[in-house]
């Protein structure tokens, strides 16, 4: 079994000889394996020293963005490229153990599941208010919209089985998402505890800015995954809902004009009728040109609405 470690680099000159130093000491003994490391755009001498590093030993792949893309893109330009049976993402900022990565792929083996989730079980424990609440909050919410029950989704350090990563595609910052994306899609997700350890370099790009990204990508992909096929439920469903109030008002705005108790110039109920109504139309109409751009998009690349697991006494 060939084991694929995916680092994403992005301003890591200090800690990536450490980092490549820990890797490869917990991969060595389990067999074959390959290291790929993505710089993604830094502005220090991060490239320079990945490809010093990485002149001495094959099993490290370099890959470098041209521009500074995100922790997402670079994990997925690594996992496009990565080749093992097992490919496992790690943090290049050294919080994460690598010491880790073979009680992960034990898991794998043993659970049968599909992807192993770390869990910094212990992170945080000084900063209970600030850092800790917070954190498990959001996970709560991330776990109760998303429907995979995680302690941590946004622990980069998990291992996956390579045949649930095909045809995978993230953006933004989804990629604390890739789990429950791949949940969703019948992958078996189970959670291991992690080590945790301070940063040495650098400092944490943590902070509310980050939080309220990640919780609107959290709604795009709820989205794809519950509405991709049948966008018109979704803007469907408000547009009758808009409709439903603008008739509303609509009649009680008559009917308070018949009992006289309120002329239509007297009261705001017409105005809301007439856009509550708009408004309801204008998302019937957008739902059924989802509908067409839904079908326009599996027609022509020639994709099926489905994905499939096992098949049996099939050529």
């Amino acid at each position: 079994m060939k084991i694929s470690v995916v680092t994403p680099v992005y301003n890591e000159a200090k800690s990536l000889p450490r980092l490549v130093e820990e890797v490869t000491a917990a991969l060595t003994p389990l067999g074959e394996y390959e290291i790929l490391l993505v710089d993604d755009g830094s502005k220090d001498d991060t490239y320079d020293t990945l490809e010093r590093i990485a002149k001495k030993d094959k099993r490290l792949k370099v890959l470098s963005l041209r521009a500074n893309r995100g922790q997402t893109a670079a994990l997925m330009a690594g996992i496009d490229h990565a080749r093992g049976d097992v490919v496992v993402t790690i943090d290049s900022d050294l919080e994460n153990d690598p010491a880790d990565i073979p009680r992960l792929v034990k898991k794998l083996e043993e659970s049968g599941a599909d992807i192993v989730s770390g869990w910094r079980k212990d992170r945080w424990q000084d900063h209970f208010f600030t850092r800790r609440l917070p954190s498990a909050i959001a996970n709560r919410l991330i776990s109760r919209i998303s429907k995979l029950s995680l302690h941590d989704h946004g622990c980069t350090l998990k291992a996956y089985r390579r045949g649930v990563l095909e045809d995978v595609a993230l953006y933004g910052d989804m990629h604390r998402f890739i789990a429950a994306y791949l949940s969703w899609r019948g992958a078996r997700v189970v959670e291991l505890p992690v080590a945790h350890r301070p940063r040495l370099y650098g400092r944490s790009n943590y902070g509310i800015g980050r939080t309220l990204r990640v919780l609107l990508d959290l709604v795009v992909i709820k989205f794809f995954n519950t509405y991709l096929n049948r966008p018109i439920h979704f803007f469907g469903g408000l547009g009758l809902v808009s409709l439903a109030l603008g008739f509303l008002a609509g009649a009680a705005a008559i009917v308070l004009r018949l009992l006289n108790i309120r002329h239509f110039v007297e009261t705001p109920l017409p105005t809301l009728s007439a856009l509550f109504i708009i408004v309801g139309v204008e998302l019937v109409l957008m739902g059924v040109l989802a509908e067409m751009l839904t079908r326009i998009y599996y027609e022509t690349r020639g994709k099926r609405t489905y994905t499939l697991k096992k098949t049996l006494n099939l050529p």
